[in-house]
Parts: structure tokens; sequence; C-alpha cells
């Protein structure tokens, strides 16, 4: 990320804050949730509202750490995949940026949302998508009384400042500095590129000074993979006593399910 980059985000959100907020509260209607509430557990709220949009959901560890997620929707049953490999943060944050894609794409699509070093913040069509879950996860109103509340504990130093927020919504350590800068929390001149370009070990060791769970900052190489299994085995078997496939079709399509998952495995 470079400063460059950086205002070319904030202009993008400058200009779209309007339409986009239009989308985030109609979203939250369709969850039954208030627009400014504090998202505690995202995922609990939108595996099923995937589900109801046609979406398997599955966390699984991929072994390409630079994906946080993978999204397709073609003319069947779209899927969501989340990357576990990734620190809660990334995984956070990539989640509710593919319900952008769930809910505001058209009806065939695929995405792919890259975590190297915030760079996922460097792919013009998805600034839409990431400014949707940076609304979402971090409420305006909300945001700027704990910006001011942090801001204060931590004598006005910034990189503490965001590392509080960051923990406190969980949500990447960029994602907290944009949403500071879309909100002119902060002067531009406070941006610099050592406030910009913080290492995973410099905000590991600032929470763990700050007494914040720091954890945020591992995966949880959650794994459910043996779950859709048990989906395709079900459905399957079902398929196979209505004649609609034999017994070799099905046993290939497991077959190949565990030569992928090999393959693309991650969290060794």
């Amino acid at each position: 990320m470079n400063i460059e980059r950086l205002r070319k985000i904030i202009k993008y959100s400058q200009d779209n804050r309007t339409e986009i907020s239009t989308e985030v509260k109609k979203f939250c209607a369709y969850a039954d949730i208030e627009p400014e509430s504090n998202m505690l557990n995202i995922l609990q709220i939108v595996r099923e509202l995937f589900q109801k949009k046609g979406f398997l959901f599955l966390e699984m560890p991929i072994a390409d750490d630079e994906i946080g997620a993978l999204c397709y929707k073609g003319e069947g049953l779209g899927y969501v995949i989340i990357n576990s490999s990734l620190p809660r943060v990334n995984a956070n944050f990539a989640l509710t940026h593919e319900i952008y894609h769930v809910f505001f794409q058209s009806d065939e699509f695929a995405s792919k949302v890259e975590f190297a070093d915030d760079h996922y913040y460097e792919h013009d069509d998805e600034y839409a998508a990431n400014l949707f879950a940076g609304m979402l996860l971090m409420p305006e109103t909300d945001f700027v009384r704990m910006f001011k509340k942090f801001f204060q504990e931590s004598d006005s130093n910034l990189k503490p400042t965001i590392c509080k927020l960051m923990a406190y919504y969980c949500v990447p350590y960029m994602a907290a500095l944009i949403r500071c800068c879309e909100l002119e929390l902060i002067e531009k001149k406070a941006v610099t590129e050592t406030i910009m370009n913080v290492s995973k070990d410099e905000i590991s060791n600032e929470l763990d000074n700050l007494w914040l769970d720091s954890m945020i900052m591992s995966p949880s190489l959650i794994d459910e993979y043996p779950l859709l299994e048990k989906v395709v085995i079900k459905l399957g078997n079902d398929y196979v006593d209505e004649q609609l496939i034999n017994r070799r079709t099905l046993d290939k399509i497991i077959s190949n399910m565990h030569a992928l998952r090999e393959k693309t495995r991650g969290g060794h």
C-alpha cells in the first residue's frame, strides 16, 4: 500500500459512499438487524442468509495464503469459501466482502479476494465490496465514538489507536486505517508510510503490549470439508437410488474431491 493507492481508495469511498450505504441498509433489512449495530458474529448471521440465496458457505484452510475467499455463482448452486489459513481478522473481512458479491452482483459471477499484505485493496473492481465490508463491520457513529476514545487513551498516538480499533471490530489493520481516513478522523499528514506499512509481527507485538487478543492475527484453521463431503455423499446416494447417476460415478466424484482437497489443503 502506498499514499497514491490510499488516495484513490478514499476518493472512491467519497464518491460512492451514498450508494454503498444504501446497500448496507438493504442487507441489514434483509438480515433483520440494525444498520448501525456492531457485527459481533457476522458468520452466524450470514450462513443461513447465504443458503437462502442459493450459496453453500464453507471455511477451509487453503495452501495459497494470498487468497482470502473464493466465490462463484453459475446456473446452479453457488459457493463461498473462506480461507481459514489467514488471520481471523482477514477471514472476517473476506467474509463480509463476499456478502456484497452474493447480494448485489449479477446472477453469474466469480470472485477471488486476495490478501497479500493487504494488497487486496489494489483491485479496482473490488473497491465497492471493500467499502461495503468496512461500512458494515465498522458503522460510522460507533466507529467515530470508539476512535475518539482509543485516540485519547493512546495519548494521540495513531498506531495503538488503529490496533485497538482492529481488535474491537475484528478487522485488518489497513481496513481500520482506511475507515479512519474515509471518516476524516485523522489528518492527511499523519498517514505516513510508517503508519501504513506495518508488519504482521509488529501488529501482534502491539496487541500484546496493549493486553489485547493477539490471537486475531492467527488462523482459525477451521476445516468444514468433511461437512461438504457428507452433503455430497447424502445427495449422491439419493441420486443413485433414483437412478439419476450410478454408484461408480458417485465414487469418482468423491475421489476427485479428495484429490482436489489434498492439492489445495493449507494449515499443515
